[in-house]
């Protein structure tokens, strides 16, 4: 079997696509595959490294403040789509699919213009416009939130898969808390601002991280690769408290997490839901449509997680939604309804689906 990926720009895209992947990698014993991503974008990276063959090509997304790039990269779209379809004349993938990002739409573009079957997912709560834009020319599309069938009302069959990678956070072995000096019955925090790292949440937690240290949990703080050294400089933090630059493999560490403090993207929303995490989030308002709060607005409506606006965040409201919700009634009461959630085995229904889409 051959497949074709796309996705790009963030991991938000980028590690659904590789869930998909791995379903196929799991049921397809002679799979080959390419990924075409940007040529300047963290999937550029990611990918190559994980020795999947990575083609590049050159495309920006759209910008009203760069106006000078986006005629220029009118005529870089029109060059995209033409090398896909070398590409895909060349390699003559089964299935092509897409999983957000700009990057794709020249992609799924040349799938459609050969003929070739095409699947998109959407991640999140509120469409991307590049997915919106290729609905209509789509075979399949998939989405993480039910209510995202509405924007793809043009599409030929829309399908609920859940996110792929919460599915994957299930297989990924667990890490102790031990492993970073903590004890087996400690009750740990784990607060990250998305796979980046933040400087404005650096910024209002540091003053929080001061002045925790009577408090009887623990706290692993991430701060992003960038943001570490100026966090941590001429600073020192109180012994419950331990401040890292990343964690590798967060999914796993989160299995010994009592509560995580984190972004609204759809890809840790699907992992704190696999994993049955209670959860305090903090969207980012520096995202498309102000996806993120309608991500994290899902959650809380079921009740199985709480909220809070990055421009409400400040030390005193940190500080008293975390003690509220350790050991209370509302801790219990979200851990149950997290328990209660039906997970839908994501990846494996959009392996399903496509296979009957091939036949």
């Amino acid at each position: 079997m051959k497949i074709i990926l796309s996705a790009g720009g963030t991991g938000g895209h980028i590690y659904p696509a590789l869930a998909i992947l791995k379903k196929f990698q799991e049921k397809e014993k002679n799979l080959e595959v390419i990924y075409i991503g940007t040529h300047d974008r963290m999937e550029k990276d990611i990918i190559p490294s994980m020795n999947i063959k990575y083609i590049p090509i050159e495309i920006y997304g759209f910008s009203k403040k760069k106006i000078i790039r986006d005629f220029k990269n009118i005529f870089l779209i029109k060059k995209a789509i033409n090398k896909c379809v070398t590409i895909m004349k060349d390699f003559k993938p089964d299935i092509v699919i897409g999983t957000g990002g700009y990057v794709t739409y020249p992609v799924i573009k040349a799938a459609h213009k050969l003929g070739i079957k095409t699947f998109i997912h959407e991640q999140n709560s509120i469409a991307g416009k590049s997915n919106i834009t290729l609905a209509k020319y789509v075979d399949l599309v998939g989405v993480s939130f039910k209510n995202s069938k509405d924007y793809f009302t043009s599409a030929r069959k829309v399908i609920y898969t859940g996110n792929p990678c919460g599915e994957s956070a299930l297989t990924i072995p667990k890490i102790s808390k031990t492993k970073y000096g903590f004890k087996e019955s400690d009750k740990l925090i784990i607060i990250v601002a998305g796979s980046q790292g933040s400087s404005s949440l650096n910024e209002k937690f540091k003053a929080f991280l001061k002045i925790v240290g009577k408090e009887q949990y623990k706290i692993i703080y991430i701060t992003g690769k960038n943001f570490y050294e100026d966090f941590i400089k001429d600073t020192e933090f109180p012994q419950n408290v331990l401040v890292v630059p990343f964690v590798d493999n967060l999914a796993g560490l989160m299995k010994d997490a009592y509560l995580i403090i984190t972004r609204a993207g759809a890809s840790t929303i699907s992992e704190i839901l696999a994993l049955k995490i209670p959860s305090i989030l903090i969207p980012s308002p520096y995202v498309a449509n102000n996806h993120q709060y309608y991500n994290a607005l899902d959650l809380v409506n079921m009740n199985v997680a709480q909220i809070i606006e990055e421009k409400k965040l400040d030390t005193n409201i940190i500080e008293v939604t975390i003690n509220e919700l350790m050991d209370s009634k509302k801790y219990n009461e979200i851990k149950s309804n997290l328990n209660k959630l039906n997970m839908k085995p994501s990846s494996t229904i959009i392996y399903e689906e496509i296979k009957e889409l091939l036949k």
